[in-house]
């Protein structure tokens, strides 16, 4: 008797650290499924007496100033997925869009040849924490009519910035049902 009760505590114990493990494992997860991320495309437009546009720096080096369409043609509500990809020389920030955001960004990449399309994104540092001002983290200009929705940019951001981007972007798409969405 003595011997299947130790061995019933034994396995027991070892149901319970499981499930302790299990437990803060998921917690976890939970947090980051709760990290938002932001991101709005501008297009670029010549400057307008009538407080229709506003000038942007783009580029922390070096900076660039673009003047832009006071409200953005794209937003997060519009992503499907975001993910980051290899690039010659380091990475890139690539986004497919929603069928209305595909649509859309390609009546503005067919309408917009020559011009470029300015990047602004917010992130959340952490899980819960407050999310931050933001940064312009691009501006690549449009070299051709883009039909598929896929825009894919290098940003002026580093590494781990952008992948707190893809994983709020990300999660904003599964919050939204866009991310679920299929292709027609």
């Amino acid at each position: 008797m003595m011997i299947r009760r130790n061995r019933f505590n034994i396995y027991l114990a070892i149901c319970l650290a499981g499930c302790l493990i299990a437990g803060c494992a998921t917690s976890e997860e939970k947090k980051h499924e709760k990290q938002m991320g932001r991101i709005q495309l501008y297009a670029e437009s010549n400057p307008d007496p009538m407080g229709r546009t506003k000038e942007v720096q783009v580029y922390r080096e070096r900076p660039v100033t673009f003047t832009v369409a006071r409200d953005p043609f794209l937003s997060e509500a519009s992503v499907k997925h975001a993910e980051i990809v290899d690039a010659v020389g380091g990475f890139a920030l690539r986004i497919e869009f929603d069928k209305q955001g595909t649509w859309l960004f390609e009546e503005y990449t067919a309408a917009s040849r020559g011009k470029h399309i300015v990047v602004f994104t917010q992130w959340e540092d952490q899980p819960g924490s407050k999310v931050s001002t933001g940064r312009w983290l691009a501006a690549p200009s449009i070299q051709k009519h883009v039909a598929d929705g896929i825009f894919i940019f290098t940003p002026d951001a580093s590494r781990e910035e952008v992948e707190k981007i893809v994983l709020g972007l990300n999660n904003v798409a599964r919050e939204r049902g866009t991310d679920t969405e299929t292709k027609w």
